[in-house]
């Protein structure tokens, strides 16, 4: 029986400029990082120094700031950022252990398309890559030649039939398909080779891929929504969900409430990785965070400060509001994202906030939780997590980049290892065999053996 104790997980959350929602005017902050591959490369060859599991992107298929008012459209640093497989085939070459997490839609992909470049980075990685499904809230329907955006309970019923099938083109050659005999001529056993003939309510599909089977069989599974629909879908099909919470007790909640839905799917609890995010404001001492954590605050225009609260409340004339008035209840529907507007509704609620104490609460990470202190502190907060049944795993959001993440790995991860907490070399090659996750069989191989045993059991 195995005595090793249970170490953590990290991520590194990587937000070009920084997660802060000005960042890009901190001094150390990278202002043209969005598309600057440098950049990018550092970042990455910093978290692998820092023997990080992965590095994480989120991406949305169209320009993620919606703002209506020019003024903050124009003092805003995320017009323009890479596609992110694109961006991890470059930087799997400039690297050698480190996973890759490319976010993409299910809402606005196609299945044989994504299966195919999922594949090919895994690939091209030798074993590093990852999909964090998401099912896009915003409507950015006017760029894809469709009708419109699909309602919430639509998006998810599409991303679960989406998975099933990316999963089956993923299983459509057998590992030992390839023969590459070059003496007797033979490149392919047809017999390995299958189709996955699909037909469903949004999708039919033929088959096969015309890439092999992926070197980790699929890619890790990553998957973000923390609705009843996302919890669900996250139980059934992912390996690792980012989550976002403020509280221990809600972080335990979620944990207990998902982990508990996995028997329903014949998955043992260590299938699947939750890992909140946390955004760290370092400080040599208490009072020295606090005034990093300040100036970076007293960064936020006024126009973003504003759009900010205007994002949220969406429906709501502001107009007649001072940032110093009482925030008002949240609106309480949407067909955006539904787990992210109770977070920040039990954080208005729960702390009785002002206009301004809102927008300052998620102008830093978008209602992930913020830590402000010394490296000590820092990880003693994610040792509490990590020890109390609230994380596996923790995506680390550097205020700003790349000073960020060089300080997070220079100064809080040698304190996790010191506490055995945290690894000190990777354990595998792949990112699966770092995370600690099984190489999931073929499933037609798993079906094929099924028919000769319920034979054999009539």
């Amino acid at each position: 029986m195995s005595t090793q104790k249970r170490q953590m997980r990290l991520g590194a959350f990587i937000m070009a400029t920084g997660h802060h929602a000005a960042a890009w005017r901190h001094p150390d902050a990278q202002a043209d990082a969005g598309m600057n591959i440098d950049h990018y490369r550092a970042l990455a060859q910093t978290a692998e120094r820092g023997k990080f599991d992965l590095v994480f992107v989120a991406d949305s298929p169209a320009v993620w700031e919606r703002a209506k008012d020019p003024e903050a459209v124009r003092r805003t640093a995320q017009h323009a950022h890479f596609e992110p497989i694109t961006l991890w085939a470059a930087l799997s070459q400039a690297t050698s252990r480190i996973g890759f997490v490319a976010t993409a839609s299910t809402t606005y992909e196609d299945p044989y398309l994504l299966a195919r470049k999922f594949a090919s980075l895994d690939y091209i990685s030798k074993g590093r890559a990852a999909w964090n499904v998401v099912t896009t809230g915003a409507d950015v329907s006017a760029n894809f030649s469709i009708p419109g955006h699909p309602a919430h309970a639509d998006r998810y019923a599409r991303a679960e039939e989406f998975v099933d099938l990316v999963k089956g083109l993923w299983d459509s050659y057998e590992d030992a398909a390839f023969i590459r005999d070059k003496e007797s001529g033979v490149y392919l056993d047809l017999e390995k080779v299958h189709h996955v003939n699909h037909k469903g309510q949004f999708f039919s599909v033929a088959g096969p891929l015309n890439v092999g089977r992926p070197v980790q069989g699929y890619p890790v599974i990553v998957q973000a929504g923390a609705s009843e629909p996302g919890r669900e879908l996250a139980a059934r099909t992912a390996e690792m969900i980012f989550t976002a919470n403020q509280t221990l007790d809600d972080a335990q909640e979620f944990y207990s409430d998902v982990k508990g839905r996995l028997v329903r799917y014949s998955r043992g609890p260590d299938e699947l990785l939750i890992s909140p995010g946390i955004f760290p404001v370092l400080g040599g001492t208490e009072a020295e965070a606090r005034a990093n954590y300040d100036y970076l605050q007293s960064l936020v225009h006024p126009s973003i400060a504003w759009n900010i609260l205007a994002h949220h409340y969406q429906g709501l004339d502001l107009s007649g509001y001072s940032l110093d008035d009482p925030a008002p209840p949240l609106p309480q529907d949407t067909e955006l994202n539904k787990s992210r507007l109770k977070l920040v509704s039990d954080l208005v609620e729960r702390n009785n906030l002002t206009l301004r104490e809102f927008y300052l609460a998620v102008a830093t990470a978008r209602g992930h939780r913020t830590v402000v202190g010394t490296p000590e502190q820092i990880a003693d907060s994610m040792q509490e997590w990590f020890e109390n049944g609230a994380a596996d795993a923790f995506n680390i959001m550097p205020p700003i980049l790349p000073t960020g993440l060089t300080d997070f790995v220079d100064q809080v991860v040698p304190i996790l290892r010191k506490r055995g907490l945290f690894r000190h070399d990777y354990e595998g090659r792949t990112l699966r065999e770092n995370l600690g996750l099984r190489r999931p069989p073929n499933s037609f191989v798993l079906q094929a053996q099924r028919v000769p045993e319920a034979r054999i059991a009539g």
